[in-house]
């Protein structure tokens, strides 16, 4: 009998500390060797951390939302027999940080070993003696749920609705154990609301997760960056027509492509033109670092909030290329399951709001980065062209810029060298 103690693995280079976003193992739970125990956050990326060994969970050294340094205790294991070192391959290569500590006095002889399914999930009488949640308790369905990447991914799989899912973890989030009670009960009906009843309830959330990144992100854009936002109109008419004809006709293999693809090649232009514009800026070290690759960050809204994952390399990508790759980070994105590379080391983000963009909007540039250019809604609007009013697909560019880096001339000449590749889309396509 001995105890193993698991500590906060490296996530990932330069990492020296993430969020605990979720337990999937509480004191006196049962554990086996790989089983998921925690899922912890780091620059937006999720990472689940596995049990090197099997035993009986002691103590946790953490709560939900709490910031755990690298090498911290993590979990306390009671094991059977010597404790060894974990086999090789039950930690992945990027959590082999865990370290084992020396066995401690013995104890009690270990209870059998449960099976696999009794481990990972609770059995259906088991999650009977739950007590079930009271009708206050039900979900506000006008809200988005709490839940971590993981339990959103196996509701999706299992086609579960979580606005239906009682959430009993902090701030009502929705756990593992919640999602196994719901599979297991059923739905619960769902009072009706009182209409015109006057509501005194204060509902306080804690900002955990990736929320909590958004906020140490847009606070960190907006209180070290001076923005300016130049918004221009764009006839996109030529460029749909063309998008329809290349949709069109192309291949089974090929992705339908949207409006961003067409950008994305027309950015990659501008900025070859104006390479300050694809640059981040260290304002500690007072150096702007002009980039050669254009990385582009995508910003994407998923389910648990907005993440900027990144096309990679986008100036050596065909257009066909940018869209299958754009399709499968959003995809990654929604999901959940974006590595942490694939969310960091953009050099210039596109923001787009898709049929809601509305008129115009002032996006919050993706610190270090010195640009980006945000995507308002298209619609038909009459345009005079000399003679009459002709019907136009009109569409709003809003661009926001590091004012201590580029000038206001040097913003226009990028928008509207933007605005003219979109207008006339075949130079989009014209090398050199």
């Amino acid at each position: 009998m001995g105890e193993f103690i698991l500590k906060m693995p490296d996530v990932g280079e330069g990492v020296a500390e993430a969020e605990l976003v979720e337990w999937h193992v509480k004191p006196g739970d049962p554990v086996r060797e790989d089983m998921v125990l925690a899922a912890v956050m780091t620059d937006k990326a999720t990472v689940e951390i596995p049990s090197p060994v099997s035993g009986k969970v002691l103590w946790l050294g953490a709560e939900v939302g709490d910031t755990v340094a690298v090498k911290a205790p993590l979990v306390r294991i009671e094991t059977a027999g010597e404790v060894g070192e974990p086999p090789p391959d039950s930690v992945p290569e990027a959590l082999a940080e865990a370290v084992l500590e020396e066995p401690l006095a013995a104890a009690p002889a270990p209870a059998p070993q449960p099976k696999r399914e009794e481990v990972l999930r609770p059995k259906p009488e088991q999650a009977a003696s739950k007590p079930a949640p009271t009708p206050r308790e039900a979900q506000d369905l006008s809200k988005k749920p709490l839940a971590s990447p993981a339990v959103r991914l196996r509701a999706k799989e299992s086609g579960i609705d979580l606005r239906q899912v009682i959430g009993t973890g902090p701030a009502g989030r929705i756990t593992h154990e919640d999602l196994d009670l719901f599979i297991s009960r059923g739905a619960e009906p769902v009072p009706a609301q009182i209409g015109l009843a006057r509501k005194t309830a204060v509902e306080e959330i804690k900002v955990t997760g990736l929320r909590r990144r958004i906020a140490e992100k847009m606070s960190l854009s907006t209180s070290r960056i001076p923005h300016i936002t130049y918004v221009e109109e764009v006839d996109m008419t030529a460029l749909e027509d063309l998008r329809a004809t290349m949709n069109r006709d192309r291949k089974p293999e090929q992705p339908k492509l949207t409006v961003l693809p067409f950008l994305m090649r027309a950015l990659i232009k501008t900025v070859a033109e104006q390479p300050g514009v694809n640059a981040t800026f260290d304002d500690h070290a007072g150096i702007i670092h002009r980039h050669a690759a254009v990385h582009i960050g995508i910003a994407t809204q998923t389910p648990a909030g907005l993440t900027v994952p990144v096309v990679r390399h986008a100036e050596a990508r065909t257009i066909w290329d940018c869209a299958a790759e754009l399709n499968r980070l959003a995809e990654a994105a929604r999901t959940g399951t974006a590595t942490r590379d694939e969310l960091t080391g953009s050099t210039i983000t596109i923001s787009s709001l898709g049929a809601l963009g509305g008129i115009a909007s002032t996006p919050v540039i993706n610190h270090p980065e010195v640009a980006i250019v945000g995507v308002n809604k298209m619609a038909i609007r009459p345009v005079w062209d000399g003679t009459q009013f002709v019907p136009r697909k009109i569409m709003n560019l809003s661009s926001s810029f590091d004012h201590r880096v580029i000038d206001g001339w040097d913003a226009a000449v990028f928008v509207q060298r933007l605005k003219t590749l979109l207008e006339t889309p075949a130079l989009i396509f014209v090398e050199g």
